[in-house]
């Protein structure tokens, strides 16, 4: 399996490679080349170019959420490069998604196209509403997380607005892949809305296999330093191997999980490419 960081919030050793606050993740496996996410502005085009990567192959695209940093550049991607896709979306995913800020106004932080712009250009999409979908032998996206865990509530400021009316968005949309690998199951997470552990058991309850690695976003950017300590017990209860955590995890959060998961947490940035058999 190969992974390229196509684009998220910190420059790795690609310096020239552009860098915004969004993410998404170029993946092949089994003979397939899969988007996760699109960033926020589709600069993650131009840094595909720079990596040799010719996204105009793409077999699925994936979007984990409906907020603009992760599905923003899907326009562009359409529009510039036309690949002949599956698109994987969450049902919910056109939901209409604000951020309360301390001024007490809604910021509207949802996804910037309609749906409609998938009809007009002919877009093959699939809503997910089962727990568990294999798209290939090694491909398996998972949605419907349990919420167990009371302490991985994140989205304290996240609501969705429905007949004029702002209500709690607890992200049911939220979608994760697992990929299957000699070393165990590796999953990808756009945001962790959902609570990373939340999504963590919610896997290995329904899947037979231990996760080796987990790759995205934790989203620990406001999170206070013991439940960031909790979530880290857990990792490392759970004998995960490889932590590539970035973007919303935030730099507490993975100065923390390098400090106490030093051999397993690797910086996953802007251009980084991983291999892993």
């Amino acid at each position: 399996m190969k992974m390229a960081t196509l684009i998220e919030n910190k420059p790795g050793d690609r310096e020239e490679l552009y860098t915004e606050y969004g993410l998404s993740i170029y993946i092949e496996v089994d003979g397939k080349k899969i988007l996760f996410d699109t960033g926020q502005s589709g600069d993650f085009i131009d840094n595909a170019k720079d990596l040799g990567i010719d996204l105009k192959g793409l077999d699925y695209v994936i979007i984990s959420h409906g907020h603009y940093d992760h599905s923003g550049g899907f326009e562009r991607l359409i529009k510039e490069i036309n690949p002949s896709i599956n698109l994987y979306l969450g049902s919910g995913f056109f939901n209409k998604k604000y951020n309360l800020m301390e001024s007490g106004e809604y910021e509207y932080v949802g996804n910037p196209f309609e749906e409609q712009f998938l009809s007009e250009n002919n877009i093959q999409v699939k809503y997910i509403n089962e727990d568990i979908l294999n798209i290939t032998e090694n491909l398996i996206i998972f949605t419907n997380f349990n919420r167990n865990q009371e302490f991985e509530n994140t989205n304290q400021n996240m609501y969705l607005k429905e007949d004029e009316e702002y209500k709690k968005d607890m992200f049911l949309e939220e979608v994760s892949l697992g990929i299957k690998t000699n070393r165990g199951l590796v999953v990808i997470v756009g945001c962790s809305h959902a609570g990373i552990v939340n999504i963590l058991d919610t896997i290995t309850e329904r899947i037979d296999m231990n996760i080796y690695g987990v790759i995205g976003g934790l989203h620990l950017v406001r999170e206070n330093d013991e439940k960031i300590n909790k979530i880290i017990e857990y990792l490392k209860e759970k004998d995960i191997e490889l932590i590539g955590a970035c973007h919303c995890t935030g730099k507490q959060g993975e100065t923390m999980l390098s400090q106490r998961l030093e051999g397993s947490f690797t910086d996953n940035n802007t251009g980084d490419i991983l291999y892993i058999k």
